[in-house]
């Protein structure tokens, strides 16, 4: 079956590592894939997640520092 999936835009890589850690340490399922270039050119990595956690998961990297630029439909995989 397929799912929904978002991604997290973050402002470096190493916010993409610290978001990874701290949705994973909140039970939120998560992983980190290169940003799908139909979203950006640059380089760099995000972090996927199912579309029903979105909101959760964007609360959580803002309280927890990360700075999140945008989330994003990543759509089924």
């Amino acid at each position: 079956m397929n799912e929904e999936y978002a991604v997290v835009l973050v402002h470096s890589t190493s916010h993409a590592i610290r978001g990874e850690r701290l949705l994973s340490g909140a039970g939120v399922p998560c992983r980190l894939i290169p940003v799908p270039r139909y979203l950006s050119s640059d380089c760099g990595s995000c972090i996927r997640i199912k579309s029903g956690d979105s909101e959760r998961a964007e609360s959580l990297l803002r309280d927890g520092g990360v700075g999140v630029e945008a989330v994003k439909p990543y759509g089924p995989l």
